[in-house]
């Protein structure tokens, strides 16, 4: 359900998978609805499935074994859609970011999609490469040869060049410094998910947190700076700079950092863990954001479908890895 650039990746990772098979997609884009859904996701081939616009018929249709909802970022967005496939007691997993894991701001809503998914028997999962793997899951299994942990920092750096359309827009790519400051005062220009991947790593290590801070600025591009999709000129907004850190009685113990334009000079995802043994890791070229949260959530698959009833985050599962299906 959502077949734009990443609910069309996950659909053709499935179709790719020895023992996994799409059997329906949902989409309210007019121009989508009733094609092919191999054309719609590009596959070079025919899916002998018609895009549906209604998710009740599709779900009594299709009758899935599991649902990916690739729609939105928010739980009050999502929630009617989860309503309707937990009514058909479907299990159900999401790239909305705030599924991830539940904070102060969310608790109500987690707490409530808990209920309908127990009262369904199945289980429901947020997770994609960020939040669900590059800053949260992977620093926290970065931990697992430490004796002590004092505190956690991640680093990411994206060229957004190679990223779609719509995560160029999210980042304020091509905006004006005024038109910047209006939308990340209005929620549509910055990243999604920090609040989330530091709750879970301070759960994880058993820190309860005092506050929680994120700090956006806008990247103005130096000289002229184009992707596929748009072109940015000098002083102009090419991405963002954001920061959330977590703390605990004044000091810092999960600081996350976020570099996103067009035009950075190296992609990289850099954990930081201080403590004993104190443990650096940096990925040279960074995990890709599209292909990276399309392979977490279809990786996750068998592993949500062996999970209990319940709203679950990627701290429940079994350790995550490639599924090669069969």
């Amino acid at each position: 359900m959502g077949l734009g650039p990443v609910g069309a990746a996950i659909a053709r990772q499935v179709t790719a998978r020895k023992g996994m098979q799409v059997v329906g997609g949902v989409d309210t884009d007019p121009s989508k609805v009733d094609r092919d859904l191999g054309r719609v996701i590009g596959l070079a081939r025919s899916a002998r499935l018609k895009v549906a616009v209604d998710p009740a018929r599709a779900l009594r249709s299709a009758r899935p074994d599991v649902v990916v909802i690739s729609t939105g970022s928010t739980l009050k967005g999502l929630l009617p859609l989860l309503e309707q496939v937990l009514k058909a007691r479907v299990p159900i997993i999401s790239t909305a970011e705030e599924l991830a894991y539940p904070t102060r701001q969310t608790r109500r809503l987690w707490t409530r999609i808990d209920a309908l998914a127990r009262r369904a028997r199945v289980a429901v999962l947020g997770t994609g490469i960020n939040p669900g793997f590059a800053m949260d899951v992977l620093p926290l299994v970065l931990t697992t040869p430490c004796e002590r942990v004092d505190a956690i920092v991640v680093n990411r750096v994206i060229d957004a060049r190679s990223r779609r359309l719509p995560f160029q827009q999210k980042i304020g790519a091509g905006l004006t410094a005024a038109q910047f400051a209006a939308q990340v005062a209005d929620g549509s220009v910055r990243h999604v998910g920090f609040a989330q991947s530091i709750q879970m790593i301070a759960e994880a290590m058993g820190w309860r947190l005092d506050r929680v801070t994120e700090d956006l600025a806008p990247k103005y591009a130096t000289e002229t700076v184009a992707s596929e999709f748009l072109a940015v000129d000098r002083g102009y907004v090419a991405g963002l700079v954001q920061d959330g850190v977590g703390y605990r009685r004044g000091r810092a113990l999960v600081r996350l950092h976020m570099e996103a334009y067009l035009g950075a000079p190296e992609s990289s995802d850099s954990v930081l863990i201080e403590g004993t043994p104190r443990v650096s890791f940096t990925i040279a070229g960074g995990l890709h954001g599209d292909t990276g949260t399309a392979s977490v959530v279809v990786n996750s698959i068998p592993r949500l479908l062996a999970a209990p009833p319940g709203l679950r985050t990627m701290r429940d599962l079994a350790l995550p890895s490639f599924q090669p299906g069969g």
